[in-house]
């Protein structure tokens, strides 16, 4: 009977030890398209958005953040949903599709979708500070198919964040995509037509 207790006592110690040890649960999070219609008129032609190349820095599924000007915290907890160059190229495409007023814009090629705007884009910042701000400095370029015509861009967006948590950084940096997508389609629609 003694060596029982002993023994249902030892187990439920090394239970308690165990769930001390346990780490706490990781979250994940994505970027979200949250471009609103313009007004202008709707396109007809089709967009392809890619490659996004982003910093080695910020290329991996935890969430990298600036906690002083030379110094960077990796969160083992805070993650990314999926792998951030292909949130980027997905959310400015669907950033895109609001903004021109079509359908016909997508991150990956398609089968029989041809493309008459092909949009490259470097992200060369990608700065998040929690509580503060959500730096975005994108180097884009759009190509046209016919006629060999490309413009290229600098679009550096630097947004607030409205509350402490990563959920907060994560919508900020969805606003910040927003303006460097809004530059994209200002450059489409202005070579849309030229000869």
């Amino acid at each position: 009977m003694k060596i029982q207790i002993k023994q249902l006592v030892s187990i439920a110690f090394i239970a308690v030890i165990a769930a001390g040890c346990a780490s706490a649960p990781s979250r994940f999070y994505t970027l979200n398209s949250t471009a609103k219609p313009d007004g202008t008129s709707t396109a007809n032609y089709g967009v392809l958005v890619g490659p996004v190349t982003i910093p080695a820095e910020v290329d991996r599924p935890q969430f990298t953040v600036q906690i002083a000007p030379n110094s960077i915290s990796v969160d083992e907890f805070n993650r990314w949903a999926a792998p951030l160059n292909e949130n980027i190229a997905g959310v400015i495409a669907d950033d895109l599709s609001v903004l021109l007023g079509t359908s016909q814009v997508s991150a990956k090629p398609l089968a029989n979708f041809n493309a008459a705007y092909h949009v490259t884009v470097d992200i060369q910042q990608f700065e998040s500070v929690p509580g503060r701000s959500a730096l975005v400095e994108a180097v884009w370029v759009v190509h046209r198919s016919a006629g060999d015509i490309s413009l290229s861009g600098r679009t550096t967006a630097n947004e607030p964040v409205s509350g402490a948590g990563f959920d907060s950084l994560a919508a900020a940096h969805s606003r910040a995509l927003a303006k460097v997508s809004a530059d994209i389609a200002g450059a489409i629609r202005s070579e849309v037509g030229r000869p």
